[in-house]
């Protein structure tokens, strides 16, 4: 059996829905299928999601969304006639503008995309529809409750052969609609593939798989054939973010495989995302590079600092006085640093200072402003000798001054802090460098 996501551009008109039904179809395995809300038709379009956002806002600051609904209308009545459907959503529309009138979140609106999306999914394919309201489950903190979500579909299941369910939201117990995070229908998707006893969750998107860097970045960077839950953790991380990082939970415990797959070039077989030990054999060093911009350090200097108890602690109090979560904490015997997100300290900066400095009685702290972060990350890494010394020297190579070094205890990744302005000039040395390693051609 095969669960299907089809995200965004897969669902955004009556083209690409036709292109979803013919992959569905191409195979009777397909019996599941989770969707996203449209997306953008074009460079100059607005995602339906965005649209139902706005709705919340106007009925908020202006008491209505009729005017901003009318767009919602729009987009969707031009799918149902480009699919040549019998629909009438008159009424659905009717109740959805009055109720995102009376919303006090805006969870309800966010998630009607999925809803309509769903709706015309199913009828254009002969399937049932399945709101996502019944079978997805968040308690009233929201926080999802998944074994019972779990056993809600299964028992759903024995009497629906066929379903297409909306992704990115579910219920509270009080029925309120609650959502996941921006590209929660991922997580939508692993959760039905669970229930159902999966082969493969597959997640169909617009591109083939993930690639080993970014094609923004590097021209032409190869695709990854196979990775580890692990391995696309890390590298979600940094911003590698073809899958929601949360959706691998649902499904890893259980091995179930995903496999991301591209709607416009379907003969392409993706990205396998797999447990370790079904990792097939590759000769390859690494898997990919990803990294991102936008860190701040702090950099901590006290003598005898390694012999007093407690003094992380006391650092790390200030930053959760100030709601400040860190992303790093590489550490010397008389320094400490800290790698903050730009956007957690912003209008903060001096305040932590003089807070850290009183705090531990420091004799120097400073800020650094200007780093991106960079990880390599490798299932074959910890095995292979010369991995950091082909890393380290291909940024020597190319005259970048690392600022930052962080490998984790797994040495499944190796993250190092470079100045911003030497971002992309990083990644393409680290990437030629290992391509160059896994052909045998030395860089020394």
């Amino acid at each position: 059996m095969l669960v299907c996501k089809f995200g965004g551009t897969s669902m955004a008109n009556a083209e690409t829905i036709s292109k979803v039904a013919e992959i569905v179809n191409s195979d009777p395995d397909r019996r599941y299928v989770v969707v996203s809300a449209p997306g953008k038709r074009d460079a100059s379009d607005t995602k339906v999601t965005d649209l139902l956002y706005q709705c919340f806002n106007d009925a908020v600051s202006k008491g209505s969304c009729h005017e901003s609904f009318k767009l919602v209308r729009e987009h969707f009545d031009a799918i149902i006639k480009g699919l040549n459907l019998d629909l009438d959503f008159s009424e659905d529309y009717d109740e959805i503008e009055e109720n995102i009138n009376k919303s006090t979140t805006a969870d309800y609106a966010a998630s009607r995309g999925e809803y309509l999306s769903a709706k015309i999914l199913a009828a254009k394919l002969g399937y049932v529809f399945l709101d996502a309201a019944r079978v997805v489950k968040f308690n009233e903190e929201g926080e999802l409750q998944l074994h019972y979500s779990l056993d809600l579909f299964r028992n759903v299941m024995e009497n629906i052969e066929r379903a297409v369910i909306p992704g990115f939201y579910g219920t509270k117990p009080s029925g309120e609609i609650k959502t996941f995070t921006r590209g929660g229908s991922d997580i939508s998707g692993a959760i039905i593939a669970r229930a159902a006893k999966a082969d493969v969750y597959e997640n169909w998107t617009d591109v083939d798989g993930f690639l080993r860097a970014d094609p923004r970045i590097v021209q032409k960077p190869e695709l990854i054939d196979c990775l580890t839950y692990r391995e696309l953790r890390e590298l979600a991380y940094m911003g590698a973010n073809v899958l929601h990082p949360e959706s691998i939970f649902p499904v890893r415990s259980v091995g179930i495989p995903i496999n991301i797959r591209n709607t416009f070039n379907p003969d392409s077989k993706g990205t396998m995302i797999v447990a370790p030990n079904k990792r097939l054999d590759s000769k390859r060093i690494i898997t990919g590079i990803a990294g991102q911009k936008g860190f701040t350090v702090i950099l901590i200097e006290k003598a005898m600092m390694n012999s007093e108890v407690g003094f992380a602690r006391k650092v790390m109090s200030v930053l959760e006085y100030e709601n400040i979560s860190f992303e790093h904490m590489p550490s010397g015997i008389d320094t400490l640093s800290i790698v903050i997100r730009d956007e957690q300290i912003q209008n903060k900066m001096q305040k932590v200072v003089d807070k850290i400095r009183d705090a531990v009685n420091a004799d120097n702290v400073e800020i650094h402003s200007g780093l991106s972060l960079i990880a390599t990350v490798g299932h074959n890494m910890a095995s292979r000798h010369g991995t950091a010394a082909t890393l380290f020297s291909a940024l020597a190579k190319a005259n970048i001054n690392v600022r930052m070094i962080d490998q984790g205890s797994s040495e499944l990744n190796i993250i190092v802090g470079v100045d911003t302005y030497d971002y992309e000039k990083a990644i393409n040395a680290i990437y030629h460098a290992f391509m160059e390693a896994e052909n045998g051609i030395s860089i020394y």
